[in-house]
């Protein structure tokens, strides 16, 4: 394993993989640095470091408060302003952390020589467990956190895609009958939520089995860190996920596994490419293998 070091990911260098929601710009190795882009979605998740790329992306979710997922949130609010785009991006950051957030934010601006009186804060919303909240410039896309567990407060989310269909008992109605329903203000839509995105941040892998619905959406992306046999106390003592309880989720979970894909994120440094590929290969069992990405 050590001989292999040296052939490790290139220094975040982003990486880009098309998925069925979007298309993901990112990086992401444990330690070094996570962030996911979702350019169709206008969306991302966590801001360990702050690519151009990133500019032009009005909604950013943090998962938790570890530097490697959240030093560059201030850097995204500050490129932004060079680049001279207009309107304020939104940070949406778990509850727990909300007013560490507020101090840290306005303590590093001060760090830089902003003034007290010209200091403001960026747009940061907080945001709980089971809360369904439309994405800000993007009322079609609607984010739910859930909590998942690590070694600090953390959150794991799925972004649906909110529409309004015909309710079944007027299916076939001619254009007419639906105006005229519409007119005695007879309701004759509901409300849909599909899935499209979850990803589970930083989190011990029991998580997944907690979270089961993660399995529904047409994307999941979910953290594995560590791989070998002889790393499954280590993983626990972390509070990350080996690869083991994700080979146990889909197992356990079976038929019920509706995604397209499973992007695998956030593996140790220590691995080359190689190791990654291989292992996924020889440990996901064989009708998921086609599911499942490693982002590297």
């Amino acid at each position: 394993m050590a001989s292999e070091n040296r052939y490790i990911h290139n220094a975040l260098k982003q990486v880009r993989l098309q998925a069925a929601c979007s298309s993901i710009h990112g990086f992401s190795i444990s330690g070094l640095a996570t962030y996911l882009q979702f350019p169709e979605m206008n969306f991302c998740v966590d801001m360990g470091e702050c690519p151009l790329s990133a500019t032009p992306i009005d909604h950013v979710f943090l998962t938790h408060a570890h530097g490697d997922h959240a030093r560059c949130i201030m850097r995204h609010n500050s490129l932004r302003k060079m680049m001279g785009v207009e309107r304020d991006s939104v940070y949406y950051v778990p509850e727990s952390i909300y007013e560490g957030a507020k101090a840290w934010i306005k303590a590093e601006a001060l760090f830089e020589g902003v003034g007290e009186a010209k200091f403001r804060y960026p747009e940061i919303e907080a945001v709980r467990a089971g809360e369904r909240i439309p994405l800000r410039y993007r009322k079609d896309l609607v984010l739910e956190p859930f909590e998942v567990k690590h070694s600090v407060p953390a959150m794991g989310a799925t972004v649906y895609l909110h529409k309004k269909k015909l309710r079944d008992e007027f299916l076939g109605k001619s254009p007419e009958e639906i105006i005229e329903l519409r007119q005695k203000g007879v309701e004759i839509t509901r409300e849909v939520y599909d899935p499209q995105l979850s990803f589970m941040g930083d989190c011990l892998g029991e998580s997944l089995l907690e979270n089961q619905d993660v399995f529904k959406s047409k994307v999941l992306v979910t953290e594995c860190t560590f791989l070998d046999s002889d790393e499954e106390q280590m993983a626990h003592k972390k509070g990350h996920t080996h690869l083991k309880s994700i080979v146990h989720a889909l197992k356990e979970l079976g038929s019920e596994v509706k995604c397209e894909q499973i992007v695998l994120t956030h593996f140790s440094m220590k691995y080359s490419e190689k190791h990654i590929l291989e292992t996924i290969a020889s440990e996901i069992p064989k009708e998921f293998l086609e599911k499942v990405v490693a982002f590297i």
